[in-house]
């Protein structure tokens, strides 16, 4: 956290100063581990079953919160009798076809009314607490240390300290980053983490929860309103083809349940529409509903991009993206780009992605030919972040309105000036088409009923620029007008930015939150869960800077309504009572007849904690007035997922994609549903493969960013981190006889990289458990991914070294465990490099076609002739 997210790492120091004991889990010893009571080196793709020891002791000791459990949990509801586990089925769960999962039985057992049944003694052999108790039991301390190298006693050690610092009295907090996401069981070990937060009684109360740590200054925004395939603003469901959704009415029946906040997804997608196609948007034609594209099939990243190296995709925009070196397999994604037809690239710097055709380690290579390559690039040049005016969406889920800082230079220009120059050319190109051919009127009918109204500034001799504030005000929400019918005289009061381009009224008041949406049309919001951003009072609250209270409200706006923390009914008992005066946050107040407190109520205001459950209600109606979870159907936090995930109702261990060790739990080796492109220019060593037998890791420096472009330019920034470096501990280097700032070069099936080496003890080996009477000792190294082939500071690309490869549920990549191989000395010249790796892995199959190497799989399996030293 120190090293990636400084700026937020001070509060941990702040905190640390008050008695706060600061844990550290990762492979290598960093700034983090530095100012940390305990550093906890773990073999990389080991976290899960980490998770699991911690969550087996706190059941097998009952050290969890029981009240909270029982009450705010589904711990004791029933799990459905034909239920089974990875214990009884070899690491898979019931349901399982070869291909993916039938979860019907991982539901939870119902009355009539449809209601959960729970034992509230959670004794019940089905409930979800003894099921939970019987699936992390094999998680021993023994098994903990064999699968990720963690000591008995160290184990011991992070779990005494959660514990004590978990209760009625106190809170802990877990904060996570790609370290955990950025694997082939990704989403399970936060599935884990909450499990154990939930257990602990840590959701929804001060100093608790968990924390996803963003590594940019808007990820969480671009999230919240998505550059994903799958999701709409406000994570509505992007509706899919082919399976009853070509209505809302289909949408809705998929989608939006009878109870639980989500009910309301009718309101928020009408109003979505309404702000995308305005007055086109109406009632007789499903709000523009089919106007919508579909999810026909896995459109993410990586499906896309080996969609484009087949020939598959004419064109493609890069804007902040820098594939060719902050992509996984680049040399798959660099030879891509040569498959397009038009590739525009706008960034603040020539990148290698603008550059793969004429310098990229393809061209010296000999595997791409500059005079072959067909993609024609446009490089245009953007403005940065404080070159305009605008908001951020940081880890707080808090939106932060930034003032423009100094004015762009020459032809650069933001982001927000080119998307919309573009779509008003766009539509201009259509509507002419359209004019004169009927033909192309369904073609262009999205783009042409696009609302596209926002007014324009200038700054400057740049004309042209949207007004952010008026595409806040659109986020926000706002009452519609019928402009048809002469449109309204004049603004009305309450609205914001009601202009359009034209000078004519555009829409009316500002909601002053999601509450007011409608799904009648009169209402038109960008993104729901920011309603409240920019009410009728004509407030931009992302723009205030006046902190009050211990949790900073009027500073900035945190979504939703402004609260500062999730699920705060939590923070309360039952009762509404707090559970103790130090960790009070929001209570109910009887002779206010309301709840109250430090924060914003998430929760209905004037609910009672005593009321009952509605069994006819809908949406929270539903539930009873202990159920804290509001956007779940049911109110509870969910140790057990009937619905969801794809790869399990549980979190299970599965060995990454590749590993050095088969699974010491489960005869299944890895994640049965995660995504293996298994292809020539994506090779996958097999388990334990004695050519590769170290486990590599990567990682971000404070002093570079990403892909480097904003920072390998900087001569400051440079020199502190001058060139690229591999991180080996001393045991393996001597092994080796590798000297500090050696050359080495490391390499496996998808390339070799060369780098210095960094013989330091921030990295060490690891004992897991015994082999044949020995300890068995794995072996880390880790690397930074930031440099390039392009501007003044280069380097190999770290990013070539790791396979395109697709967790199950959200498609992220697994770079964080991976196989190589070390081997003193530089790599040989590109051209050279194919007859090398024949020389030094003679067992490897490489083909020549037309000057590309493919490395490929020997004959011979890596169990043959296992005792065999390599060459």
């Amino acid at each position: 956290m120190a090293e990636a997210h400084p700026v937020g790492f001070r509060w941990v120091m702040k905190a640390k100063e008050r008695g706060t004991k600061v844990i550290h889990v990762d492979p290598r010893f960093s700034r983090t581990s530095a100012q940390a009571d305990l550093w906890m080196p773990i073999r990389a793709g080991g976290d899960l079953a980490f998770l699991g020891g911690l969550i087996s002791i706190v059941l097998k000791e009952k050290a969890y919160f029981a009240e909270y459990v029982e009450a705010y949990t589904n711990a004791g509801a029933l799990v459905h009798e034909d239920y089974q586990g990875p214990d009884d089925l070899g690491g898979l769960f019931s349901g399982w076809n070869a291909e993916s999962y039938d979860t019907s039985t991982w539901q939870l057992e119902r009355d009539a009314d449809g209601v959960l049944v729970r034992d509230p003694t959670m004794e019940h052999a089905r409930c979800v607490l003894q099921v939970l108790k019987r699936h992390f039991a094999r998680y021993t301390p023994s098994m903990v240390e064999e699968i990720a190298g963690v000591p008995e006693q160290r184990l011991r050690a992070v779990a005494d300290h959660l514990i004590a610092a978990s209760g009625p009295v106190k809170t802990a907090a877990i904060c996570y980053a790609v370290g955990w996401t950025q694997h082939s069981k990704g989403v399970q070990i936060i599935r884990a983490a909450a499990i154990l937060q939930l257990l602990l009684g840590n959701v929804g109360r001060p100093g608790g929860g968990l924390m996803a740590l963003r590594g940019h200054a808007s990820i969480q925004g671009s999230t919240d309103i998505p550059t994903l395939y799958d999701i709409l603003p406000g994570y509505l469901k992007m509706p899919r083809g082919g399976v009853g959704e070509t209505t809302l009415d289909g949408w809705c029946a998929t989608h939006q349940p009878r109870t639980g906040w989500w009910a309301n997804s009718r309101r928020y997608m009408v109003s979505l529409l309404k702000a995308y196609y305005g007055e086109k948007a109406t009632h007789a034609n499903d709000y523009g509903f089919g106007l919508l594209p579909r999810v026909t099939k896995d459109h993410s990243h990586f499906h896309y991009w080996l969609e484009m190296a087949d020939g598959g995709i004419e064109g493609l925009f890069l804007m902040g993206q820098n594939p060719s070196v902050g992509a996984q397999n680049g040399r798959l994604e660099r030879k891509a780009l040569a498959q397009l037809d038009w590739l525009v690239v706008r960034d603040l710097v020539e990148i290698e992605s603008a550059t793969f055709w004429k310098d990229g380690p393809e061209i010296e290579r000999g595997e791409l030919v500059t005079e072959d390559v067909k993609t024609e690039v446009y490089l245009l040049p953007a403005a940065a972040h404080v070159e305009k005016a605008g908001t951020f969406t940081q880890t707080q889920r808090m939106l932060q309105w930034r003032e423009q800082a100094v004015e762009p230079r020459a032809d650069q220009r933001s982001e927000a000036w080119f998307v919309h120059q573009l779509a008003l050319r766009l539509q201009a190109m259509a509507r002419a088409e359209s004019d004169s051919s009927n033909a192309t009127a369904d073609r262009d009918a999205a783009l042409l009923s696009l609302d596209w109204w926002y007014p324009e500034v200038e700054h400057g001799a740049i004309k042209g620029e949207p007004q952010t504030e008026a595409v806040l005000a659109e986020i926000n929400g706002w009452r519609t007008v019928d402009r048809q019918a002469g449109r309204a005289a004049e603004t009305q009061p309450g609205a914001v930015c009601a202009l359009d381009r034209e000078n004519h009224v555009h829409h009316g008041p500002q909601v002053a939150g999601f509450s007011e949406l409608n799904d009648d049309g009169s209402t038109a919001c960008g993104c729901w869960i920011y309603s409240g951003v920019y009410g009728p009072d004509g407030v931009n609250r992302a723009y205030r800077r006046e902190p009050v209270g211990r949790y900073g409200h009027g500073w900035g706006y945190a979504w939703p309504m402004d609260r500062r923390i999730l699920y705060n009914r939590a923070s309360a008992r039952p009762d509404g009572k707090p559970w103790s005066k130090g960790k009070a946050l929001v209570w109910w107040d009887d002779s206010l007849g309301q709840w109250t407190g430090h924060d914003v109520p998430d929760f209905p205001v004037d609910k009672r904690p005593d009321t009952a459950a509605d069994l006819n209600g809908e949406g929270v109606a539903a539930h009873p007035g202990d159920a804290p979870f509001l956007m779940q159907d049911d109110g509870l936090g969910q140790l057990f997922v009937p619905e969801g995930l794809v790869d399990g109702p549980l979190p299970t261990h599965y060995e990454p994609l590749e590993s050095p060790l088969a699974n010491a739990l489960y005869a299944q080796q890895s994640d049965p549903a995660a995504g293996r492109f298994d292809r020539p220019d994506n090779l996958f060593a097999d388990l334990g493969d004695r050519r590769f037998p170290y486990v590599l890791t990567t990682y971000r420096l404070t002093e570079h960013h990403t892909a480097g472009g904003m920072s390998r330019t900087l001569s400051r920034l440079s020199e502190l981190q001058p060139e690229l470096f591999v991180e080996i501990s001393f045991e393996l280097a001597g092994e080796l006889q590798i000297e500090d700032g050696d050359w080495v070069t490391v390499v496996n099936l998808r390339s070799a990289v060369e780098a210095r080496a960094l013989v330091t003890r921030r990295m060490m080996p690891l004992r897991m458990g015994s082999q044949d009477g020995k300890p068995r000792v794995v072996h880390q190294v880790a690397m930074p991914f930031h440099w390039g082939s392009s501007g003044p500071n280069r380097g190999d690309v770290v990013n070539d070294l790791i396979p395109l490869s697709s967790e199950p549920n959200v498609s992220i990549h697994e770079s964080k465990a991976l196989l190589c191989d070390v081997v003193p000395g530089r790599r040989p010249g590109d051209r050279e490099l194919l007859q090398w790796l024949e020389q030094r892995y003679p067992e490897l199959e490489i083909a020549r076609t037309g000057g590309v190497a493919n490395v490929g799989h020997g004959a011979r399996s890596a169990s043959d002739d296992a005792s065999e030293e390599l060459v």
